[in-house]
């Protein structure tokens, strides 16, 4: 049974997701929280498997519970999904920074939203290439601004990656899905797989998302570029 928290400040949405949440076989919501600060406690105290967090909520917001969330080593089991209406592409990239395993817009379809929380449970990024795209399109169009975030150390953690990786990676982070990469390096799926596994592993990346944050931090990946 997958475990759920909800945190989203309109009582109303929190209720149409239970509903719809609880309503699957293998799933269970056992808290809510009406700011950051109450899902960062709720999470504290239940642990659950997935915290479904809204990214613009009073006194605490999202992406600061995020961060509260995923940079606690006793909560490394909890993954975290951003919920947002996707229009404040600067805040949903923050909320990447600050952990997030992926995004849910609100608008979804109901079986997107329960297929997204079985993804995310078993412990995969929630990326989708169009929302990795979005981002990257966001961020294209402030080039010299994401240059000067560029991190010193994600560079160095980069150049430990082989020229392969490094190629899977920026591929990852143009918003590519693993066949997408495939079919570009002519591989086979599983060996893109591998190649992000490993890169994954070096540059000490919870997931696929946080690829996508340290390949532009570290200048791997120019907002941009060709």
């Amino acid at each position: 049974m997958i475990r759920l928290l909800l945190a989203d400040d309109q009582a109303l949405v929190r209720a149409g997701l239970r509903v719809l949440l609880d309503a699957a076989d293998d799933m269970t919501v056992v808290a809510e929280a009406a700011n950051g600060g109450e899902a960062v406690a709720l999470v504290r105290e239940h642990h659950p498997d997935v915290a479904l967090i809204d990214l613009r909520m009073p006194d605490v917001d999202g992406f600061t519970a995020i961060h509260r969330i995923t940079s606690d080593p006793a909560l490394q089991a909890v993954h975290v999904v951003a919920l947002t209406t996707f229009d404040d592409d600067e805040t949903v990239f923050a909320a990447l920074r600050a952990g997030a395993s992926g995004f849910m817009v609100k608008d979804a379809e109901p079986e997107e939203l329960l297929q997204a929380v079985r993804v995310i449970a078993r412990g995969d990024a929630l990326l989708a290439p169009s929302v990795t795209r979005a981002v990257i399109s966001a961020l294209a169009q402030r080039p010299d601004a994401a240059r000067k975030t560029a991190d010193p150390g994600a560079g160095l953690a980069v150049a430990a990656l082989t020229e392969r990786e490094r190629e899977v990676v920026t591929l990852v982070a143009a918003g590519l899905s693993n066949d997408e990469i495939a079919r570009r390096l002519v591989v086979s799926p599983l060996t893109v797989k591998t190649h992000v596994s490993r890169a994954m592993l070096k540059l000490a990346a919870r997931d696929r998302a946080q690829l996508v944050v340290m390949a532009y931090e570290s200048g791997l990946v120019v907002p941009g570029g060709d």
